[in-house]
């Protein structure tokens, strides 16, 4: 019961002691990596099958259970994020679960959390905000700590002094794994809406996940198939950025136009963009007529940008388009492109695309190529079980005559292109249907009328 002050009673451990203990796990994990990462090396094939068998699989939306008439006042929710990418979908959570509340006549949820400024111009009470330490660079692990601990006693708090009916945490996992088990510890249950990408590398993480959360939310459809079979709970929701893409323009062209996308953060594009020129330049030797777009949005990285352009002498054939991604790419015919979520939009304009994964060197390439544990890295690839889009990760000048050649195809056969962007509808299909971020919030608001989470062992 509340006190007679109103306030909900204190309960759970003491937050510097919550933190302490997620902190000697952390280095207790960190002890032991090595030795999981032998043991995953050994049985790597025996992954790589499962993780084949899984891809196979293609879940439907879970649907959310009814509401719970009698579910009473409306919720208190803990809402986290740690980047910009994640503030974007709690931000449509958030909306998501006020219209929710209102439908079912629960009020206006109390929401405060963890985010940036986004996150508290939408009315949640920000505890602490490292969406914008995520903006500045993490830096080094040892430098970054003490601001996470603070992160971390910031929250443990409100978990121990506001009593949240539930916690719900945006992707980042390496911030949202403690976090979910400190809330646990306290009795709060935990939600993770996109549930981590451990099917794809060091899969025994996934031990450490179980108990952190009560229900993970998946966006990819092969994924209940692995995450149930290493005992997490889960409801799949689908992609949240399908409900974005659902009023996007997703126009292309058989033009010789070829977007350029080369990553959104500094350290990727300079790592790639250089390359990438080269590659084109190659390409315009086979298709003098060809025309390159370079999409973005970041405003001040422009000026990066055109110095990679003025070093590469490709001023005169590459054009910057700021701002409007899908505009840019309704003109394009094929892309070559980072791994990451832009293929999703590439993916929606059916664009024939290839992927490139430039590392930092050959100790990066060979734990790649030993450390992966799926066939592909490529999303539209790993959605449909093969290679949609020639993938290509490598460290060092790497095959730029074979991906010059790829993209010559694409533009220039007729047969190819459409037997390429038929496999990427196959693929689209198998993404699913847009409402993720409305089933989200209808899981989360089920997780709140639910009993509290037991505390972890």
């Amino acid at each position: 019961m509340d006190d007679a002050s109103g306030a909900p009673p204190r309960r759970g451990p003491a937050p510097g002691a919550a933190v302490a203990l997620e902190l000697l796990r952390g280095l207790g994990e960190a002890l032991v990596a090595p030795l999981r990462l032998v043991a995953s090396l050994a049985r790597r094939e025996q992954v790589l099958a499962e993780v084949r068998a899984d891809l196979a699989t293609a879940a439907e939306p879970t649907p959310p259970p009814a509401p719970d008439p009698a579910a009473g006042a409306a919720p208190r929710v803990f809402v986290s994020c740690a980047e910009a990418s994640g503030e974007g979908h709690a931000v449509h959570l958030v909306r998501a679960l006020r219209a929710r509340c209102a439908e079912v006549g629960r009020g206006e949820p109390d929401l405060l959390g963890l985010g940036g400024t986004r996150l508290a111009d939408e009315g949640v009470r920000v505890v602490a905000d490292p969406v914008t330490r995520a903006a500045m660079g993490f830096g080094a692990v040892l430098r970054a700590l003490p601001f996470y601990v603070r992160v971390l006693l910031a929250a443990a708090r409100a978990f121990r002094d506001e009593r949240p009916d539930a916690c719900v945490v945006v992707d980042s996992p390496a911030l949202h794994v403690p976090l979910g088990r400190i809330a646990r510890r306290y009795g709060v249950p935990v939600v993770h809406l996109v549930a981590p990408q451990y099917w794809g590398w060091a899969p025994w993480r996934v031990r450490g996940y179980r108990e952190a959360v009560d229900r993970a939310l998946t966006i990819l459809p092969f994924e209940p198939a692995w995450f149930r079979r290493h005992g997490v709970e889960v409801a799949h929701v689908g992609h949240p950025i399908l409900d974005e893409l659902a009023d996007a323009p997703d126009g292309r062209t058989d033009a010789p136009v070829l977007a350029l996308l080369p990553g959104s953060r500094r350290s990727v594009i300079q790592r790639n963009l250089p390359w990438m020129l080269v590659a084109c330049a190659r390409l315009r030797l086979v298709l003098p007529d060809l025309r390159v777009v370079l999409p973005h949005g970041r405003a001040e990285l422009e000026p990066v940008l055109r110095e990679h352009l003025r070093a590469a002498g490709a001023e005169s054939w590459v054009r910057l388009e700021a701002g409007d991604l899908h505009g840019a790419l309704e003109g394009c015919g094929a892309a070559l492109s980072v791994s990451g979520t832009v293929l999703l939009d590439l993916l929606h304009h059916r664009l024939p695309t290839v992927v490139v994964y430039r590392l930092r060197g050959w100790l990066s390439a060979a734990l790649y190529r030993r450390l992966l544990t799926t066939p592909f890295f490529a999303l539209p690839n790993l959605l449909v079980g093969r290679e949609v889009c020639p993938e290509f990760g490598f460290a060092g000048e790497g095959p730029q005559v074979e991906v010059a050649a790829a993209l010559a195809g694409m533009l220039s056969d007729p047969a190819e292109r459409r037997e390429r962007v038929a496999s990427l509808d196959e693929a689209a299909r198998r993404l699913g249907p847009p409402g993720a971020v409305g089933r989200a919030a209808d899981w989360v608001l089920d997780l709140c009328a639910s009993p509290g989470a037991p505390a972890p062992g």
